[in-house]
């Protein structure tokens, strides 16, 4: 869509809101999204007011989920897709929230064949019924074309750029939204690679109209402002996907598993690297940012990336979202896990264990408003088959884990428990609750080998 560049600091837009009957048979009026540009800033209005982005990538497809990121302090959340989009919008007009909607366009990397001209318009023709079908919601803020379509890995398992055709089947989704849907902005949320500014380049070249771009980075996340001003593109952007430091970005054991941070590091991390990418307080180009993940996630460990455990448990990270969406933290704070070693050495000491032998476990974990905790102890194999660009992961299995019991002086709380029988590689999960929603997290891999 075209932007709006003010005479000065006046313009004006005039514009009459449509009511249209939208699929649930509602009347409805459409929402009216413009990104503005003024001097060196960038922002987006809503229906003619300014819209400051507190987002997060929504992992839910129920209400409830949706609710608690209204009352956190989030007005937005984007999606990957538009399997659960009916529940997802119809949710988000309820708590007032706006969504930047992924479309279904299939990846490459998954095997998809941009070089079959048949497959690919008939994508075409799906993804058109979908713009058709959403457009006119009144909770609609815009749309991601594609996810981390130049997220690509070479034999030698480093980046490398996808067909060109793949751009040029996004160009013509862009064109026919700037046709059909000229209220909402369109982007493509690229994954930050070693090929990103040629991938961005390469993709403006079939979507020289594109309406800002958007990017996808985790312990990287305050490298996207420099890679911009590299890039000299008149554009601004948004950050699609941030959170905590990526598996592929920490420490492995000499066996090949990666090593997770515990959930206070992990909140820690967030913050600082969202202050240092200016997501506290967006400016220039900068237009604001979704958090990954607000729900839970199975992806190397089903603690890595989610916002949430999967019983519904609200991790430090939360709060810390909500602390810098609203100004204030919410009144019960999340407990913080800072540690868990076996027999007190870390998880890069690559542990080895003998079959049924003695462990001591000792985690450290502590609570804002000095509650006590309860701790969950659960063993789990490792996962077998690992995805690639946050698709499906199946979650391992858990073990008998054969363990006393937990004892807890001040925030070190620590039990004794016997290695599994079988050898292989195994990993040991540290949940502390706090009895009030609020969980920290920390898990430990080892290494099961017969003498």
């Amino acid at each position: 869509m075209p932007l709006l560049k003010p005479f000065g600091r006046l313009f004006l837009t005039i514009f009459l809101p449509v009511f249209l009957f939208f699929n649930t048979g509602f009347a409805v009026a459409a929402s009216k999204v413009e990104i503005l540009h003024w001097g060196d800033d960038w922002s987006i209005e809503v229906d003619g007011q300014p819209f400051e982005l507190k987002g997060a990538g929504m992992g839910y497809s129920d209400e409830a989920g949706i609710a608690i990121l209204a009352k956190a302090g989030g007005n937005a959340f984007r999606t990957w897709g538009t399997e659960h989009l009916d529940v997802q919008l119809a949710a988000a007009e309820r708590h007032g929230l706006k969504v930047l909607v992924g479309l279904d366009m299939q990846k490459q990397l998954q095997g998809f064949d941009y070089n079959d001209s048949a497959a690919v318009a008939a994508q075409l023709a799906m993804l058109k019924a979908s713009i058709d079908r959403y457009k006119s919601h009144p909770s609609l803020l815009g749309w991601i074309i594609a996810n981390e379509p130049n997220l690509m890995i070479g034999a030698d398992g480093g980046a490398v750029q996808p067909n060109p055709k793949v751009y040029a089947a996004m160009g013509d989704v862009l064109d026919y939204i700037h046709e059909h849907d000229p209220d909402h902005p369109a982007t493509v949320a690229f994954a930050f690679t070693g090929t990103l500014a040629d991938d961005v380049n390469l993709a403006l070249k079939s979507m020289p109209t594109l309406d800002f771009l958007s990017f996808q980075a985790y312990g990287a996340l305050p490298a996207i402002a420099p890679l911009v001003e590299e890039l000299a593109v008149e554009l601004p952007y948004m950050v699609t996907e941030f959170g905590p430091l990526g598996h592929w970005e920490m420490p492995a054991t000499q066996w090949g598993r990666e090593i997770e941070e515990a959930s206070g590091a992990k909140a820690a991390g967030l913050v600082d690297r969202m202050y240092q990418a200016g997501l506290n307080n967006p400016e220039g180009q900068l237009l604001g940012g979704f958090a990954f993940l607000w729900g839970h996630k199975q992806e190397r460990t089903p603690t890595w990336y989610g916002l949430f455990t999967e019983d519904g448990g609200r991790t430090a990270a939360v709060d810390e979202l909500t602390r810098l969406w609203t100004g204030q933290y919410s009144e019960q704070r999340a407990p913080s896990a800072w540690g868990l070693r076996l027999n007190e050495l870390q998880a890069t000491e690559n542990i080895v264990l003998a079959p049924g032998e003695s462990v001591h476990a000792r985690l450290q974990a502590s609570d804002p408003e000095g509650d006590s905790l309860s701790i969950r102890w659960q063993l789990m194999h490792e996962v077998q088959a690992r995805s690639h660009g946050g698709h499906f992961e199946a979650e391992p299995d858990a073990v008998r884990l054969d363990a006393g019991k937990t004892t807890s002086v001040g925030d070190v709380h620590e039990m004794m428990l016997r290695a599994p029988l079988q050898p292989g590689e195994y990993r040991l999960y540290a949940w502390a609750q706090d009895g009030s929603g609020g969980v920290a997290t920390a898990n430990f891999p080892f290494l099961v080998a017969a003498p």
